[in-house]
């Protein structure tokens, strides 16, 4: 918002660096870093095998379509249209009926699976994610990432009957074999508890929402300790065996000794009868390598193994199921309930690793458990795995571009892990879905325990730099290519071309659309009167407010940076220096926590906890109504 002094950029310093990365990077990749390669790939997120096991349903997100193939022959039945982006599907009970949810354009399409053609589009929540229907063929629930919640529809009409409060970014939903309860899953942490200026972190926590079906409401909240990014979860059949993927981040400590897995451990949690009265957390990784970014999870219907795809790393995991139930009820338990950090444990369950496409993401088991599906998203391709002999039998191409251009090599590099030491982490393990992870981390650079810094957002950061919070790095390619590989992968380097193509595709992330806003664009009353606010240059006592402390002039500009350097008053004890970048206002109603350093848990918490002195915009003389205005505006840039 606002400052006490303005420092110089380094004009000098960031001019040098781009002449010598121009030398660096072919010039034909940087003039075509600008654009966007208007390809159109199928890029597979979900498979779904129909209740007799004659076809397959393969969500496609990127080309927003369903398209329905021979689950035999792997024969193209139909290709069906849906909406934007689309990100998760389902059958109903009787299979009729396939439900779609579009998460850009906040709708559920409804295709009739009989004539292979969508019967009707309804409206939901914020980022519809995931999609169930009761038992009884009543209800659809389903998960809105952004409103943090699960709508409850009518199953006929589409007409909504009210909301249930779940975790933040609510995305996955599944069903109790018996149809009793629904288990929801969240990729971001929960907002932090109360913090001091002394102490202002606090071990992430997510929550497995746990939903009656019958009554439509939320019965309990299974606590997920320290951790933050849950995905897929999957029953045994029998109902007594449950299964979540998740990330384990270590972010509280210096983000140092990657040979020491100093950076993510990546986890199951398996809970259920059959594990006993709490749930316990089993790590994926081996001692020399990683199960990076753990997705989609399946269970064996003989219960005898689970499968679980693991994205970053390419390849599918197989435990032993038997195996695993020993090892958990042999082993004293920790009082944590958490193995996370004992690189050993997973030599005692895990027995193959399949290695299969790009970015492996959905899964679905035959009935008999003899073939499994996986949708490989960066690759548009179908691995089918034989589970007796574990490996990819067969591999299904879908119909496509057939080259790589420069921003999908671009989102293939973003998502892998092969680059960092020992396949720990990607881009993708901190900006999940290539946003961000809501978390705050200490990086080394800075001296440990020094800085302490809150991850951003990616989507429109192409034309905000200089980069970090200190505005230390003066372009994409510096932050991705050298700072990334010396305090990140601590292993192999980018080759040239590589680097470019990831700055190609960051650099054109696509922004999602912006829920506050009105569908033409004008403004509320509330947002009009919080647009004066921000714009003001005088307070309510008449006096003139300086140029530079006003909100408009440090965030300025149409992503809401003037992109220089200020002090604003929120420099910590931990922080080497106060001068931080404006930073851009870009979807900033998504992204607590905030300021540099996570510090504030709501956009209010800036002016009313974090802003003594006027300091960081005039905003003491503004009255709690005020703020609110001001947060609507905001919510809309």
């Amino acid at each position: 918002m606002s400052v006490r002094f303005q420092i110089a950029a380094g004009t000098a310093l960031a001019t040098l660096a781009l002449a010598l990365l121009a030398v660096a990077l072919r010039t034909d990749h940087l003039v075509r870093a600008a654009e966007a390669d208007d390809v159109n790939y199928a890029s597979p997120l979900e498979v779904l095998l129909s209740p007799d096991g004659a076809r397959l349903y393969v969500l496609c997100q990127q080309s927003e379509e369903v398209r329905v193939l021979d689950a035999a022959t792997y024969a193209v039945m139909k290709t069906i249209a849906v909406g934007r982006v689309p990100r998760g599907f389902s059958l109903s009970r009787d299979g009729a009926r396939l439900f779609v949810t579009n998460s850009w354009d906040d709708t559920l399409s409804v295709i009739d699976t009989r004539t292979l053609a969508v019967t009707a589009t309804w409206p939901v929540g914020a980022e519809p994610s995931s999609i169930v229907e009761d038992r009884a063929g009543k209800r659809l629930f389903v998960a809105n990432r952004i409103s943090n919640d699960v709508a409850v529809l009518d199953a006929q009409s589409g007409k909504e009957e009210k909301r249930l409060l779940a975790g933040r970014g609510s995305s996955y939903l599944t069903i109790s074999p018996d149809g009793s309860r629904i288990y929801a899953t969240h990729v971001y942490p929960n907002p932090p508890h109360v913090r001091t200026e002394f102490d202002n972190r606090t071990a992430p926590e997510s929550e497995i929402t746990v939903i009656d079906t019958a009554r439509a409401v939320v019965v309990d909240r299974m606590p997920l300790y320290r951790i933050a990014g849950v995905f897929h979860l999957a029953f045994s059949s029998d109902g007594r065996l449950g299964a979540v993927a998740e990330y384990h981040p270590k972010n509280l400590v210096p983000l140092a000794h990657l040979e020491h897995g100093g950076a993510f451990a990546y986890t199951l949690t398996i809970f259920g009868a059959d594990v006993g009265k709490t749930s316990i957390e089993v790590p994926l990784d081996e001692l020399e390598r990683y199960a990076s970014q753990p997705f989609g999870v399946a269970i064996a219907p003989d219960k005898s193994r689970i499968y679980v795809t693991i994205g970053g790393s390419e390849c599918v995991i197989v435990i032993d199921v038997p195996r695993l139930m020993r090892f958990i009820h042999t082993r004293p338990r920790p009082q944590s309930g958490s193995f996370a950090y004992d690189l050993s444990a997973s030599a005692n369950y895990v027995v193959a690793r399949i290695p299969v496409g790009h970015n492996p993401r959905g899964l679905a088991l035959t009935r008999d458990g003899r073939k499994l599906f996986v949708a490989n998203r960066l690759e548009d391709t179908i691995s089918v795995i034989d589970t007796r002999s574990n490996r990819v039998a067969a591999t299904i191409t879908l119909a496509g571009p057939k080259t790589i251009s420069e921003q999908r090599h671009g989102e293939q590099t973003f998502y892998t892990a092969r680059q960092s030491f020992q396949g720990q982490i990607g881009c993708a393990s901190c900006h999940i879905d290539s946003t961000f992870d809501g978390l705050t981390w200490d990086l080394e650079p800075d001296g440990f325990g020094r800085d302490i810094v809150d991850n951003k957002m990616l989507e429109g950061v192409k034309g905000t730099e200089p980069y970090k919070w200190n505005g230390g790095n003066p372009n994409i390619p510096t932050e991705c290519g050298p700072r990334t590989e010396k305090y990140f992968w601590r292993s192999e380097n980018y080759d040239n071309l590589t680097l470019a193509d990831l700055v190609v595709y960051i650099r054109n992330m696509p922004t999602r659309p912006n829920r506050w806003k009105l569908p033409g664009h004008e403004m509320t009353p509330a947002q009009e009167r919080g647009r004066a606010l921000f714009t003001r240059s005088v307070d309510k006592f008449g006096k003139p407010i300086i140029e530079y402390n006003r909100c408009s002039y440090c965030h300025s500009g149409p992503k809401g940076t003037n992109q220089k350097l200020f002090d604003v008053g929120t420099r910590k004890p931990t922080d080497n220096s106060g001068i931080l970048k404006s930073p851009p206002l870009t979807e900033i109603a998504l992204t607590s926590p905030y300021l540099h350093d996570g510090s504030a848990r709501t956009l209010e918490e800036i002016w009313t906890v974090y802003n003594p002195e006027d300091k960081h915009g005039r905003t003491n003389d503004l009255t709690k109504d005020e703020l609110n205005d001001l947060i609507e505006y905001l919510r809309t840039r």
